[in-house]
C-alpha cells in the first residue's frame, strides 16, 4: 500500500515538472499588432482633420491670402488663410474703407493694389511648389463662403498667416478663430510702426488728383476707384495719371509704349 502511493506521487511530480517545461498558452509572447493605419488614411482626408495638421503641398498661389494646394494621395483643394486679408490685385476692388487710414482716393487705391501684387509674390516666394503645414481652427468654420478651406499655414513650424500681418501685408479679417487677440497685435504692431502697407501718406485732394499736381485739370475718380481712357477728356489728363502711378495700375498704357489713351484729342 505504501509502494502504490510512493508511485502515484512520483508521477505527480513528473507530470508537475512536464508542464512547467512545456509551458501554457498563456506564457507564449503576444503576437505583434499590425500597424495602426488609420491616422495616415485621415491626414490625406480634409474632412477628418478638425483641429489637426495635414501636410500638403501648394501647386499655386493664387494671392497673398488664397492658394492651391494638394495632399499626399493627389487629391487638391483651394485654401483662404484664416483670419487675415491681404488687398484686392485688382484695382477696381480694392476697400480703402476696411484698411485702416488709407484714404478712398486714387493714391489711397493705387497704393492697396500696389500692396496686394506684392502679398502676391511674397507668397508666392515663400510658398510655391513647398510643402507645408495646414491646420484646421476648431473654433473657425471648416470652409469659407465660396467653398475654400478656412486654414492657417505653417511653413517650417511658423505662422504664415501671422507673418502677413507682421509684414505689413495683410489686416485682420472680422470673423471668428482662436488666435484673434494673437493677429490684432500683430496689426497693431505693424500699423504704429509704418510696416509695409501701412506706410502711406496721403497725397491726394477730394478730386483725385495730387496735392503738388501741375495745373491740369482732372476729373473726379469713378465710383470704383479706376480711371478708363473714356474718363478723360484729353490724351493730357491720362497722361499725367499714367506718369504719376506706377506700374499703370489703371491699364491706360495698353500696348506699353509709355503714351495713355493715344485716341483721345
Amino acid at each position: 500500500m505504501r509502494r502504490t502511493r510512493l508511485v502515484a506521487l512520483v508521477g505527480v511530480v513528473l507530470l508537475v515538472a512536464l508542464a512547467g517545461c512545456t509551458g501554457s498558452p498563456a506564457d507564449e509572447p503576444a503576437t505583434p499588432e499590425e500597424p495602426n493605419t488609420k491616422s495616415t488614411e485621415t491626414t490625406t482626408m480634409p474632412d477628418a482633420v478638425d483641429g489637426e495638421s495635414v501636410t500638403v503641398t501648394v501647386t499655386r498661389v493664387i494671392d497673398g491670402d488664397t492658394m492651391e494646394i494638394e495632399y499626399a494621395n493627389g487629391t487638391e483643394d483651394t485654401v483662404r488663410l484664416l483670419g487675415v486679408d491681404t488687398p484686392e490685385t485688382t484695382l477696381s476692388r480694392v476697400s480703402p474703407d476696411e484698411f485702416a487710414g488709407i484714404s478712398d482716393t486714387t493714391a489711397g487705391r493705387d497704393h492697396l493694389f500696389n500692396w496686394g501684387e506684392q502679398a502676391t509674390i511674397f507668397a508666392e516666394d515663400e510658398l510655391e511648389g513647398r510643402q507645408v503645414e495646414i491646420v484646421f481652427d476648431p473654433d473657425s468654420d471648416r470652409r469659407g463662403y465660396f467653398g475654400r478651406l478656412l486654414v492657417y499655414l505653417y511653413v517650417d513650424g511658423e505662422n504664415f498667416n501671422g507673418r502677413l500681418l507682421g509684414e505689413g501685408y495683410a489686416r485682420t479679417y472680422d470673423s471668428q478663430f482662436s488666435l484673434r487677440e494673437e493677429f490684432v497685435a500683430l496689426e497693431q504692431e505693424a500699423q504704429a510702426t509704418d510696416v509695409g502697407l501701412w506706410d502711406f501718406q496721403d497725397s491726394d485732394t477730394e478730386s483725385g488728383t495730387d496735392s503738388d499736381s501741375s495745373d491740369t485739370e482732372m476729373p473726379p475718380l469713378p465710383p470704383d476707384g479706376d480711371y478708363n481712357c473714356g474718363d478723360f477728356e484729353t490724351q493730357e489728363q491720362a497722361q499725367y495719371v499714367l506718369e504719376n502711378k506706377s506700374g499703370d495700375p489703371h491699364g491706360l498704357d495698353g500696348d506699353g509704349n509709355g503714351i495713355a489713351c493715344e485716341l483721345l484729342p
